[in-house]
């Protein structure tokens, strides 16, 4: 009978510690999801002192007493349409982040317009720190994501008031398929500050250049093919 007690006693135990380690791998997974995105204020607002020495993730708070309604504001004139033909992808986003309005600092919220020409295009780029949630203001768009591993594309034609969501670090694009008419869109993300990865800009154009042996063989092309895209000039859309 003791050797029974002991033997329960001993299981309760594990199941015990059991317990533990799974609610501490729930707490460990909680607190990553909190950590991963944007901070929460912990005031009415903080505005970015873009000016302070100080360095910390996003900005430092602009003294209150100094603040005023022009942290809030910014004339960005979004009615009017944005130039697309100096752009090779046919494409302008106007972005509208904590670096344009210091009053987005610690809001987790940012938005661009989108001008696309004619068969002008967003090309495959993430935001790593932003979901994009994007409507169509005027014309038609193709637009689309791809999973991680193993790659899906999920992929829809938008016409004008549709709505399409973009998971947050996951490569996707925007395509407008009309030879005769320019489209727009209004696209708002999860982040102050979203950043971009334009994707053949990254692999193709970054400085120092990635070793074309690298890039030869993960595209499996040769290296001639590779240096020649190297060389192209590699424009940034965002204006």
């Amino acid at each position: 009978m003791r050797r029974l007690a002991h033997l329960q006693a001993r299981g309760l135990k594990q199941m015990a510690t059991a317990s533990y380690f799974v609610l501490a791998v729930f707490l460990a997974l909680a607190s990553y999801q909190v950590i991963a995105s944007d901070p929460s204020p912990l005031q009415d607002f903080c505005v970015a002192d873009k000016h302070s020495p100080v360095k910390v993730n996003g900005f430092v708070c602009k003294d209150p007493m100094a603040v005023n309604a022009d942290d809030f504001f910014k004339a960005a004139n979004l009615d009017k349409p944005r130039d697309t033909l100096k752009s090779k992808v046919g494409s302008n986003v106007t972005l509208i982040n904590v670096m344009q309005l210091p009053g987005l600092n610690t809001l987790g919220i940012s938005l661009a317009r989108i001008d696309y020409a004619p068969l002008g295009q967003n090309p495959p780029h993430t935001h790593p720190r932003a979901t994009e949630i994007l409507t169509v203001l005027e014309g038609t768009l193709n637009v689309g994501f791809v999973t991680s591993n193993p790659n899906k594309l999920f992929a829809k034609v938008l016409n004008k008031g549709d709505v399409f969501v973009f998971p947050k670090g996951l490569i996707h694009f925007q395509f407008n398929p009309i030879h005769d008419k320019p489209a727009v869109a209004i696209a708002a993300l999860s982040s102050q500050n979203p950043g971009a990865i334009t994707i053949a800009n990254a692999v193709f154009g970054s400085k120092p250049p990635i070793s074309d042996d690298v890039l030869a063989k993960a595209f499996q092309v040769e290296k001639g093919t590779i240096d020649w895209l190297q060389a192209q000039f590699w424009e940034n859309n965002h204006y």
